[in-house]
């Protein structure tokens, strides 16, 4: 099974805004591991989600659902390289 080259471009995408977010929050919360993950998380999903979302509502794009599962699975990713390199 050949993955679609937009969908890698997604989870890379992805993987970045994990370690973003989860290295940003983990500085603003100081070490509190479960609402920072919790927090991280909910906002890659609303923001991979919702990227696909806009796409559709405005037809600035292409609308794919499995785009934003790619993308989550590389935020999930990035969020647990950084809690490897952090914990």
């Amino acid at each position: 099974m050949k993955v679609a080259r937009d969908k890698w471009k997604h989870f890379f995408v992805g993987i970045a805004m994990g370690i973003v977010l989860q290295a940003l929050l983990w500085y603003l919360f100081g070490g509190q591991l479960i609402l920072e993950t919790v927090i991280a998380l909910s906002l890659v999903i609303i923001i991979s989600y919702g990227f696909e979302l806009f796409s559709k509502l405005t037809g600035k794009g292409h609308y794919d659902f499995n785009d934003a599962v790619a993308g989550i699975i590389g935020g999930v990713l990035g969020m647990v390289i950084i809690m490897i390199m952090i914990y």
